[in-house]
């Protein structure tokens, strides 16, 4: 309930308001060109309705509110709130983060082309998000065959006497050896930026005025370059599917509503042609749909990033001019929000709306999907409820070195991969795998009883022992066998026998068919925790070995240690430095790249 005198003390301004629970947790984050008349709505939402606003306001204590100077400042402050609080009533999309981004470190002297998952301000070009993680490395590797950039790690090239694997193959200009100049190089990046950008046509166009001149100069072997070139540029650009005649890039909104979720789609148009879309599920967002289309496009567009010059919407968004306003300062020049009512507009707007609709029925078959298949395994297992989150324990040692404990967690047929976990082994010494499971389990299970946060189904990667191990901690915690969640073993037997399910209280094993989905589904989720148990015990393995093999060196501590690495890269390019290249590490000075240099090749004959 809003307090009584918080309309009194709001004033007549723009600003931010924001909505806190007893503990001070934000609830809410809004903006208003008027803040008393904006909280006096809710005071009236509060009486007069029974849905998820006056579910929401039955919450508040307590309403901060930050006054701005005017309305698009409020709306810039409104979306970093946001960002910072991820409030549970506000519409969060989901983060970049998740999706693979391509960057090209034009910021770098020899700049290079390499995946990402992050943006980062510093001075690099970023295209993406791609939605396709598979599409993004096509595209990637379509890059690498026709431009020969550097790969090597590192901002700082390092000078080298010998070509690379890369360079020799000729799939490098191979700058390090100073056998390209620069002039060339950014061309060749030039080029790439022009195909991220979708500009494809124009690049084709280009290409092959060069190769005409190329031949006309008798240069045969550039000229059959850029024919290849050209050539494969014409394959992908059979692939696109072209939706207008310009070269504007546009960015297309569609919108479907189904009962309380929305669903919105974005499809990418660049120089008239799909490059690519985004996709956001909103199970059950807050506002009316134009509300919720203004926060959409606040939140999408918060960075400034990849914005179109032109963004066609299915319906008028709140605030629609004040959008407009913020994300032409953005750009940096104007960017038009355009709700089509006739022609190919129109026509875009329906696409992606399509699209939308699609996303419903996508969800509704993965749906039943699922219902079929935890119907089938409540079946088959002899479950006490449906499995909807099913959570899986691996150990991974070598001789109980760098030991961990792997937990990873499916929620209804899909990877939860927030609540993959790794415990580092803490009181088991010794290649013990019982000993190990009973820690890590012991953990877990405290965690999920304090914050009544339990998967209906826990397996465990072994048979009837690490079973035996995980029931005997379970009741050691005063849980009975299937109170709480159920139980199961899977352990990989002779090949002719397949894979062994351990049930509690069962003497034989459950043993399915080897095409069985439920055998199958059961089987992915084990080798997910293998994998991800692996990687993390390698990642510890190599991090001791490189550990071990620096340190044994007298006068190398924590910060030179990570200064070779910086400036070098790996311990096997370390140990094949030699002392000119190690000497122009910072920190390193002759005496100690004399003493590297000899622990890793004592028979060598120093240099003088």
């Amino acid at each position: 309930m809003l307090p009584p005198d918080l309309l009194i003390s709001a004033p007549h301004s723009p600003g931010v308001y924001l909505m806190l629970d007893k503990k001070s947790v934000v609830l809410y984050v809004g903006k208003a060109k008027d803040l008393r008349k904006r909280l006096a709505s809710y005071a009236r939402t509060a009486e007069s309705t029974q849905g998820k606003t006056a579910v929401m306001l039955s919450h508040v204590h307590k309403v901060d509110t930050l006054l701005t100077r005017t309305e698009k400042e409020a709306l810039i402050l409104e979306a970093s709130l946001i960002k910072k609080h991820r409030p549970r009533y506000n519409i969060i999309l989901r983060d970049d983060k998740n999706y693979p981004l391509l960057k090209v470190t034009i910021q770098e002297e020899w700049p290079r082309v390499l995946m990402t998952r992050r943006r980062k301000k510093d001075g690099a070009r970023y295209f993406g998000p791609y939605s396709s993680p598979s599409a993004m490395w096509a595209t990637l590797r379509l890059l690498a065959s026709l431009f020969s950039l550097r790969r090597c790690k590192g901002a700082q090239l390092r000078t080298r006497t010998r070509p690379c694997l890369n360079g020799q193959m000729n799939n490098c200009l191979a700058p390090c050896m100073g056998l390209t100049n620069k002039a060339e190089y950014q061309e060749m990046v030039a080029k790439i930026i022009m195909i991220l950008e979708g500009h494809n046509r124009d690049l084709i166009t280009t290409l092959n005025k060069q190769m005409a001149g190329a031949a006309d100069d008798l240069e045969f072997e550039r000229a059959a370059l850029l024919r290849d070139q050209i050539q494969a540029l014409s394959r992908t650009l059979e692939k696109q599917v072209i939706v207008a005649t310009h070269s504007r890039d546009q960015d297309i909104f569609g919108l479907a509503r189904k009962d309380t979720s929305l669903a919105i789609v974005i499809l990418l148009v660049r120089n008239g042609t799909i490059s690519g879309s985004r996709t956001f599920f909103l199970p059950d967002p807050m506002g009316d749909d134009a509300n919720i289309l203004s926060q959409v496009l606040n939140q999408y567009y918060d960075q400034g990033d990849n914005l179109p010059q032109e963004i066609l919407l299915p319906l008028e968004p709140e605030d629609k001019e004040l959008l407009s306003e913020r994300l032409s300062d953005l750009r940096g020049e104007t960017v038009h929000l355009q709700i089509p009512q006739r022609g190919d507009r129109l026509q875009l707007i329906a696409m992606a709306n399509a699209n939308a609709e699609q996303l419903f029925a996508e969800r509704d078959h993965k749906e039943q999907s699922w219902q079929a298949l935890a119907d089938s395994m409540v079946k088959s297992l002899h479950l006490s409820r449906p499995p909807d989150t099913i959570e899986c324990l691996d150990i991974s040692n070598i001789s109980g070195r760098q030991a961990v404990g792997s937990l990873v967690c499916f929620e209804r047929g899909e990877a939860a991969s927030h609540k993959f976990r790794h415990y580092k082994i803490r009181t088991v010494d010794g290649p013990d795998d019982y000993a190990m499971m009973a820690e890590v389990l012991e953990r877990r299970l405290k965690r999920g009883l304090a914050e009544n946060d339990l998967p209906d189904l826990l397996m465990v990667d072994g048979g009837r022992g690490q079973l035996g191990i995980a029931l005997r901690v379970a009741r050691e915690m005063g849980m009975s066998d299937v109170q709480e969640l159920d139980w199961l073993g899977i352990a990989k037997e002779k090949e002719e026998e397949g894979e062994k399910l351990y049930k509690p209280g069962r003497k034989n094993p459950i043993i399915l068919p080897a095409h069985n989905p439920v055998l199958l589904y059961l089987m992915r989720i084990r080798d997910e925790s293998h994998r991800y148990g692996v990687t993390f015990h390698r990642k510890l393995r190599n991090k001791s070995t490189l550990a071990s093999e620096l340190d044994a060196i007298s006068g190398i501590g924590t910060k030179k240690k990570q200064m070779l690495l910086k400036t070098i890269g790996s311990l096997t390019q370390i140990k094949q430095a030699s002392e000119e290249m190690l000497t122009s590490v910072p920190g390193i000075g002759p005496e100690l790249a004399r003493e590297i240099r000899h622990h890793f090749h004592p028979s060598e004959q120093p240099e003088t």
